[in-house]
């Protein structure tokens, strides 16, 4: 079966019942195609970006600037993925459970799908001009989010975040 006859039967990795447009803190990990250390590397617990990581930071800052719903927190960008935390509206903390609105191919302005979404394209776009390489793919298909739902959930994924380049050689993401 071809990529776009099976983009109807791909299996959905949003929450059931979970409004991604409503206010709220969300969780976001990112990974490059393949996996491959696209972004830069580890050097003494540390990330040392290249020019793909530097567009992926730009672009990442400017989707809080352009975006006045979304607020950016904590975000770490790695060799090979991408972690990152974000606010919808004034929400501080816990999520609202709503419906879902939001379906394949029907975007919401706002939501976090259709924020991933043009994040990931932004990215994309730059770098295939940047290395001549058009209507390559640059990140895995979808990502992965977490709803935060409390003050404990919000500050343990901060630390995690923060940690993430000194357990560099522990992460599953580090591949040989």
């Amino acid at each position: 079966m071809s990529d776009i006859q099976n983009t109807h039967h791909r299996r959905s990795i949003r929450l059931p019942g979970c409004d991604y447009s409503q206010p709220g803190a969300y969780f976001v990990t990112l990974c490059t195609y393949d996996r491959q250390p696209l972004l830069g590397e580890i050097i003494d617990g540390q990330t040392q970006l290249n020019k793909f990581g530097g567009i992926v930071r730009e672009e990442w800052i400017n989707t809080g600037n352009l975006r006045t719903e979304i607020t950016l927190d904590e975000w770490v960008i790695m060799p090979n993925h991408f972690h990152g935390i974000l606010f919808i509206g004034d929400c501080r903390g816990t999520a609202r459970r709503a419906p879902t609105v939001e379906r394949f191919g029907q975007p919401v302005p706002g939501s976090i799908p259709t924020v991933i979404r043009s994040f990931k394209s932004a990215v994309t776009k730059r770098i295939n001009t940047l290395r001549e390489s058009p209507g390559q793919p640059f990140w895995q298909r979808n990502y992965w989010e977490h709803v935060i739902r409390n003050e404990a959930d919000l500050n343990q994924t901060r630390e995690s975040i923060r940690n993430n380049p000194a357990r560099w050689e522990e992460d599953r993401n580090n591949r040989p």
